[in-house]
């Protein structure tokens, strides 16, 4: 009888998530309701790896079997970061090439980071079809903003193939983007985790920056703002060598920025990247006391011993602490990250003052990812810090969160 009624516990929670299918926008683009969108068009695909549909194909393969029955002619890919197929390092170049089909691949993150005219000649619709991980810092969003822009110049249209934001659509936590640190690792402002789907940006950046591009979002289908990405039923394929996972969505945002300062080992190099605060001056029983004991919303900082094996103290000892997620609804990335920062602050001011002097390459980057020099300014000149980083933008996220609202996708509603 115990059996019983646990495994009927157990299937009643679980239904939710079996029933819970999300159709990308990929999925809901070859189905009567776009049928003629296609049609006679010679279609330039912004796309990679992470691209698949709720089949497991990829959004290559769909176009190519797709180019007959619906007459359109597949011209040319390109391809942003880390490559085609996912291959290439952080800041790696990528190179043109052809593939086996004799399709050009136009690299997006080699001599140009914008398609060139040369490249979009003969094209007469762009497609971008590529997952996001739903902070700002990230290039691929770049990428979709500079196509939208290049595009709007010679008035090709730009359909964007939406797909779901893993964290959610909800969480809005971190600093706003100052103009002075507009760049390829955050170009559009809004809040470091904006709780947008790449759709929804789209149209937020067309408008509220004036590109005046000819924009087409195709919804998915089955998809809510509270969602994050285990709850879709869809396939997590690694965006980038470091997010292998895709809860690992939830830590970028989290030790991100931290990493920026080379302070301390952020679990890259090691088998849990993002997810771990290490170095070997760190004791980490005292630190997670001391982080738990500000009972910060929906985390818990356990204890963690390990060596990494490569970058930051690389074959060394390190303590630290495994952040460890409690509640998904309720946690801050960005606000748990100062947090942070301020406890390494308090508890090993020498090392930290060393590291935050260290270079100036790391302060400009550091001041890039944030979108703002005053954190940087913070860290260094305030004595403690938190509350103060805490506060950074608040009017400002409080304006977007309802400035937003005009670009939300109606069919995203969690009521």
């Amino acid at each position: 009888m115990f059996l019983l009624k646990f495994f009927c516990i157990f299937f009643t929670l679980l239904i939710p998530f079996l029933s819970a299918q999300v159709k990308t926008g990929l999925d809901c683009l070859f189905c009567k309701d776009h049928e003629t969108i296609l049609k006679n068009q010679k279609i330039g695909l912004i796309t990679n790896h992470t691209a698949v549909a709720s089949n497991h194909q990829t959004s290559i393969q769909i176009f190519k079997n797709h180019s007959s029955s619906y007459n359109f002619e597949l011209k040319a890919l390109f391809a942003p970061e880390h490559g085609l197929n996912g291959c290439q390092y952080a800041s790696e170049k990528v190179e043109h090439f052809k593939d086996k089909d004799g399709i050009p691949i136009f690299s997006l993150h080699g001599l140009t980071r914008r398609p060139t005219k040369e490249m979009l000649q003969g094209i007469d619709l762009l497609i971008y079809d590529i997952q996001d991980i739903g902070s700002r810092s990230y290039t691929y969003i770049a990428t979709l903003f500079y196509v939208m822009e290049e595009a709007a110049k010679l008035n090709i249209p730009v359909i964007v193939l939406d797909r779901p934001n893993p964290i959610n659509g909800l969480t809005i936590d971190g600093p706003m983007l100052e103009d002075k640190w507009r760049s390829f690792v955050g170009y559009i402002n809004v809040p470091y985790c904006h709780g947008m789907t790449i759709g929804e940006l789209a149209q937020y950046f067309n408008s509220e920056n004036k590109v005046n591009c000819k924009l087409t979002v195709i919804p998915m289908k089955g998809w809510k703002r509270s969602m994050c990405f285990a709850e879709t039923g869809l396939t997590w394929i690694p965006t980038s060598p470091n997010i292998p996972e895709a809860d690992t969505a939830y830590f970028y945002p989290s030790t991100g920025l931290i990493g920026e300062l080379q302070l301390v080992n952020i679990g890259i190099g090691y088998t849990m990247p993002f997810k771990l605060i290490g170095a070997p001056w760190i004791k980490a029983e005292a630190f997670a006391k001391s982080l738990n004991e500000q009972k910060f919303p929906g985390v818990y900082f356990h204890p963690f011993y390990y060596r990494p094996f490569y970058g930051r103290f690389a074959h060394e000892n390190c303590q630290g602490v495994l952040i460890v997620i409690e509640d998904h609804k309720k946690y801050l990335p960005v606000s748990t990250q100062y947090l942070l920062l301020g406890m390494l602050k308090s508890l090993y001011p020498d090392q930290f003052k060393k590291a935050i002097h260290s270079s100036k390459k790391c302060e400009e980057m550091f001041n890039k990812v944030n979108g703002t020099a005053e954190v940087y300014r913070i860290l260094t000149q305030e004595l403690y810090i938190t509350w103060k980083l805490l506060a950074l933008s608040q009017n400002e996220r409080k304006l977007f969160q309802k400035n937003r609202e005009k670009y939300l996708i109606s069919s995203y509603s969690s009521d």
